[in-house]
């Protein structure tokens, strides 16, 4: 990313000269599919799709954000709280806001205003986490411009604060952390339950990852996704009867087997298997990788994907076309869902001679299946939110 590129389209827009600018990557996650919330394991990746800013400072206490991906829609909004509150008519601008207010909240007053002018090459509802790549940087911009000290980590969980609260989504942290804590050439293995982590080179030799994007749009704030977290926690409660657990992370097949009895319902049963059996199927993942084990770890990822299919429901005619599809091609390893589902991305792990090859072969079918085409991406694995 050239940043004159940047810096150009600040100028035409504010008139004046940007200061710094700024990147916020997206994220992948290689497996560990809804166990976030469900205080299990993940093992995510900051990657090289993101989020871009330009900043400048202002000598009131106004706050102008032009969006690049908007038209060059800009919105301006004073500090004080009663302007924090969610806008209807710029819903882009709420991620913005919640982290404005929660970083003012855990420091204190920002004591002057600025211009931003932000724009990405994520695809947009395409479940790579273009919400927590915006939340990182705007927690990046405000740390660095304004001498704020907010940790890393804790950064990470007022970008879920703000999904939570502020937007209305409940998420986990997994997305807020990998793009801000993110590493380059490494995956995150983290506990979400303790937020302990460690990094893991992520040596696939030579395969690739290439990122499949349906192009349905998703919103997860509109999509079931808060109703699995629901059917989750109920399962939770009536496991709770009998076992001292916190979460459905704490337990493993054998153990939800026993007292399975509690749950008695399909549906929550269902929720509580996919997301007992995903955490079990990240551990194994990651001792998979450190043992170079890619085969091994390559049907674990398959197996994520038919748990988030039939148990947790969740991938969808067009996700579904894409990792059968990917199966079946020549120098596969794996291919799964991604995201939160219900339309948005999937991954695949190739051998990097038959990438071409793939993607013209997977986008052929899925274009006859589904009726129009995918985008494949290729994405380099990169540090987390940083001034560039």
């Amino acid at each position: 990313m050239n940043t004159q590129f940047l810096k150009d389209n600040f100028e035409k827009t504010f008139n004046e000269p940007a200061f710094d600018t700024f990147f916020s990557p997206g994220r992948i996650n290689i497996i560990g599919e809804h166990t976030d919330y469900n205080g299990g394991h993940v093992f995510p990746c900051a990657i090289s799709l993101g989020t871009y800013a330009a900043y400048g400072s202002r000598s009131d206490k106004q706050i102008s954000v032009c969006s690049g991906n908007m038209n060059d829609d800009v919105v301006t909004f004073a500090i004080g709280d009663t302007s924090l509150e969610k806008d209807p008519d710029h819903k882009w601008i709420n991620y913005f806001k919640g982290m404005i207010a929660y970083v003012q909240e855990e420091t204190k007053p920002l004591d002057h205003g600025f211009n931003l002018y932000v724009w990405g090459n994520l695809p947009y509802g395409a479940g790579l986490s273009s919400s927590a790549s915006i939340e990182m940087l705007i927690g990046k911009v405000l740390t660095e411009e304004f001498n704020l000290s907010v940790d890393p980590v804790r950064m990470a969980q007022l970008g879920q604060k703000t999904e939570n609260e502020f937007i209305g989504l409940s998420s986990g942290i997994m997305d807020q952390f990998a793009v801000n804590m993110g590493k380059k050439d490494h995956a995150i293995f983290l506990d979400c339950a303790s937020l302990k982590y460690k990094y893991l080179p992520l040596d696939l030799g030579d395969y690739e990852i290439i990122i499949m994007s349906t192009n349905k749009k998703h919103t997860l704030a509109d999509s079931a996704y808060n109703d699995r977290v629901r059917e989750c926690q109920e399962a939770t409660k009536k496991l709770q009867q009998k076992l001292k657990i916190e979460h459905l992370g704490d337990i493993n097949e054998e153990t939800l087997d026993e007292y399975s009895y509690l749950i008695n319902d399909e549906t929550l049963l269902k929720r509580a298997r996919h997301a007992v059996s995903e955490n079990q199927r990240t551990i194994k993942a990651t001792e998979a990788m450190m043992d170079k084990d890619l085969e091994k770890l390559g049907r674990l990822i398959n197996a994520s994907h038919v748990s988030l299919h039939f148990d947790y429901e969740v991938t969808g005619k067009e996700l579904d076309t894409l990792a059968e599809t990917a199966w079946q091609q020549d120098g596969v390893l794996c291919a799964r869902m991604i995201g939160g589902g219900f339309g948005g991305s999937a991954i695949a792990i190739v051998k990097e001679d038959k990438a071409k090859e793939f993607k013209e072969k997977v986008g052929a079918v899925y274009e006859e299946k589904i009726g129009y085409a995918a985008s494949f991406y290729e994405a380099k694995i990169v540090d987390g939110t940083h001034k560039l």
